[in-house]
């Protein structure tokens, strides 16, 4: 970490090189931050080395000299974890980004940095691989105000917008906000899977649903984005199934505590289960497409009909 030792930049250590973390780390370099990087497996980060990140051999090392921490990790035990071996090396007054998905164990999370002093602030981010490659992430934040000076100009380097939406992070707000922004996207995708779906089993091609939406009141970039994954037959993840499956769950034990009845959030997991058991785990979500031709035991139906077929059904 001596590279950092004698650098002026606001040195930020980002915990988590995946699908989100990677271009978040590089993005981040690109806006002239010092920057390391750490990730459970070694391999993912050390393509950041050419974009001038510190890759580094421990969550601990990562951290040394970091004024930001930023931790983009699956889930709160992993969080928990990195921060955990981190904790050690930390630099007084470091302030703790926490960017990943974690639902209402953000309260964790709180209670972790409480009993460390750490300033923690609860920054969940919005967004798939594109946004995060293209720096236009949302990022959803709830912190002391008094930490803003500190934590936007990193959110300005990763995202196109940022939404404050409480003064302090103690309450999880914008964890909890994410939790009701992750039922509303994750709808959306198996509305757009099950339509083309639709579509292709009544012999009429899906770019037709797609041409019927534009410019109307139901077209959006998501939709667009998503039927394009289906349509081009390529399941490269900007988010993966199983990850959408993590995330499910994340409602689903929200909205029992809360007693909330979620219905379609809870078919959308078993749509997701399903391509998870045929194979498609690492899949995008838009491979929910994918999950009408999949039976309950996840046996796949032969052949899977391709969204690409230029046909239209003939009408009388």
């Amino acid at each position: 970490m001596s590279t950092h030792a004698t650098d002026n930049r606001t040195r930020v250590a980002v915990l988590g090189i995946g699908i989100m973390g990677q271009p978040i780390a590089a993005n981040l370099a690109q806006a002239g931050f010092a920057v390391s990087a750490w990730n459970r497996t070694p391999g993912k980060a050390e393509p950041l080395a050419d974009h001038g990140v510190l890759v580094a051999a421990s969550a601990a090392e990562a951290v040394a000299d970091a004024d930001v921490v930023l931790t983009i990790l699956t889930d709160a035990d992993a969080v928990l974890s990195a921060m955990g071996a981190a904790l050690p090396s930390m630099p007084e007054g470091a302030v703790w980004i926490q960017a990943s998905t974690v639902g209402e164990r953000v309260d964790d999370l709180v209670a972790f940095a409480d009993s460390h002093a750490l300033r923690f602030v609860d920054a969940p981010v919005q967004g798939t691989r594109k946004p995060a490659e293209d720096g236009t992430l949302l990022v959803i934040c709830a912190a002391d105000p008094l930490l803003r000076p500190v934590v936007q100009p990193v959110f300005d380097a990763i995202g196109s917008r940022t939404l404050w939406v409480a003064e302090t992070s103690s309450q999880g707000t914008a964890s909890r906000l994410k939790i009701a922004t992750h039922t509303y996207v994750a709808g959306l995708t198996h509305a757009v899977g099950e339509a083309l779906a639709m579509a292709t089993a009544l012999g009429v091609a899906p770019q037709l649903v797609v041409d019927a939406m534009a410019g109307g009141p139901l077209d959006c970039g998501f939709m667009r984005g998503k039927a394009s994954v289906i349509i081009d037959n390529d399941y490269a993840a900007s988010f993966t199934v199983d990850n959408s499956i993590k995330d499910a769950h994340i409602v689903l034990r929200a909205a029992e505590r809360h007693g909330v009845v979620v219905d379609c959030t809870r078919a959308g997991l078993s749509r997701y289960e399903r391509l998870s058991a045929a194979g498609y785990g690492d899949s995008d979500m838009a491979a929910t497409y994918l999950a009408s031709f999949v039976g309950e035991d996840g046996s796949v139906l032969s052949p899977i009909p391709e969204a690409t077929a230029p046909y239209v059904h003939a009408t009388s």
